[in-house]
């Protein structure tokens, strides 16, 4: 007889991909260790842990967040996100987590004080929230115009430097940007109370959206509910914030130079990677378009046109959230950056493929031909060798805009550099300097950049 007594395997845990905004504090936002906390992350962690199951957290921005959830590429969505009817057409919601209400806020020396003072004036808000709904359902009563704003930091901006008279904002997400320093201050009291759900797909990811009903109320009544939201919005919640660091230029690099360092190694990574892609794609593509057969050209100028008409955060959304609507499957958020870029600056390259040969005297291909040299032949030892001198400039600079074209992928949260200055902001509210800082990384690699096409320009003229 034998007996087995090796352990019994323990069950995996199933991992959930949740996303999130992250640049909504006190309920998503990155701390000084570039892990998100807040609110919600505590909530979901908390919950995670309760009902046994892991998360991971794509911080995508509220928009990109729910378009994602409806396409499967996340399986739901934690940020802050109001249950409204239209909203419950699409989404199921777990039972609501926290309530709120929507406060106006106006500039420190503003003397604005009632609505009944808005008419006429601008009014800023930020996409997919309450505060925006609010503001769009009474601006005609009111006689105010709603200019949008895809963060926070952005919309108080709006109205610190007067552009904007007011803003309208979820009353603890505005009192914590006050604590962090915003100059702003709120003039009248949370109206339209709406609640906060986590949501997923409808008619989709049951078992999560269960499990998240029943740890919640596993922590309401163990009493960690009240822990996780009395650390953000008691009297001690400002105790963690950056709100007394040193708020200088230097002081935001040494705080925040792992985050910076490691968005600027994701930059270069996505150019890099996309810019070889893309001379492979736009190689072809420009071959394709010289070539002795009329199918081969209109095929060439049909993918330029298409990929050089649309603009690049409409194909990115269409690849990362469209795609897989249609196919069900997921595409990573890397990869959808990568054949994004692809598609687009391969088309620019096609065409300057195409000009750079086309640029060759028509003679050296009949020379070539009258030699007895077959097309192909032709191509590869007499024009494209002269060709290629007249791209290479072209090469450089394309990998210059490249370079700045990566700061689209924010939208799909891919942590690159300006995705990077969006979350530091969220934290510390110093827009002004931490896009200052972003500008100086990105002009110091584009110089460099620039210097080396010039030198190339001059060595291939030698």
């Amino acid at each position: 007889m034998t007996f087995n007594l090796s352990p019994t395997p323990a069950k995996a845990e199933t991992t959930y991909t949740i996303g999130t905004d992250v640049t909504f504090p006190p309920f998503e936002f990155a701390n000084k260790q570039n892990k998100y906390v807040g609110i919600d992350m505590d909530l979901m962690r908390a919950i995670a842990k309760d009902q046994g199951f892991k998360v991971q957290i794509k911080p995508v921005g509220f928009n990109t967040a729910v378009q994602a959830v409806q396409s499967g590429q996340l399986d739901g969505v934690i940020a802050g996100m109001s249950i409204t009817k239209e909203r419950e057409a699409t989404f199921d919601f777990s039972k609501p987590y926290f309530t709120s209400g929507v406060v106006m806020a106006v500039a420190k020396n503003s003397k604005v004080t009632k609505l009944s003072q808005l008419r006429g004036k601008k009014v800023a808000v930020k996409t997919g929230t309450s505060g925006a709904d609010y503001a769009n359902s009474i601006k005609n009563k009111y006689g105010f115009k709603v200019v949008t704003f895809d963060d926070s930091n952005n919309m108080y901006e709006d109205v610190t430097t007067g552009n904007s008279i007011a803003c309208f904002e979820d009353s603890p997400v505005m009192r914590y940007g006050i604590k962090q320093g915003t100059q702003l201050k709120i003039v009248t009291k949370p109206a339209e109370n709406g609640s906060y759900g986590f949501a997923v797909e409808k008619g989709h990811n049951q078992k999560l959206l269960k499990s998240f009903n029943k740890g919640l109320a596993d922590l309401k009544a163990n009493g960690q509910y009240k822990k996780i939201t009395e650390k953000y919005l008691g009297k001690d919640a400002s105790k963690d914030s950056d709100s007394t660091s040193d708020r200088s230029f230097i002081g935001l690099i040494k705080q925040n130079k792992s985050a910076l360092w490691t968005g600027f190694k994701e930059t270069l990574w996505l150019t890099v990677v996309s810019i070889i892609f893309a001379t492979i794609f736009g190689v072809l593509v420009g071959l394709m378009g010289v070539f002795p057969n009329k199918f081969l050209n209109g095929l060439s100028t049909t993918l330029i046109y298409i990929f050089r008409g649309l603009p690049l955060l409409v194909l990115t959304l269409f690849i990362y959230t469209g795609i897989p609507s249609l196919t069900g499957q997921k595409i990573p958020a890397f990869v959808a950056g990568i054949i994004t870029l692809m598609f687009n600056e391969g088309a620019y390259i096609a065409a300057f493929v195409k000009g750079g040969i086309n640029a060759v005297d028509s003679g050296q291909m009949e020379a070539a031909r009258s030699l007895g040299l077959p097309f192909g032949r032709a191509m590869r030892k007499v024009i494209l060798p002269q060709g290629i001198r007249i791209m290479i400039p072209s090469f450089i600079n394309q990998f210059i805009i490249t370079l700045k074209d990566t700061s689209i992928l924010s939208i799909i949260g891919i942590l690159e550099l300006t995705q990077t200055g969006k979350i530091i902001i969220a934290r510390n509210l110093e827009g002004f300097k931490v896009w200052t800082i972003i500008a100086i990384i990105y002009l110091v690699i584009i110089t460099l950049l620039t210097w080396l096409s010039n030198w190339v320009q001059k060595r291939s003229k030698l």
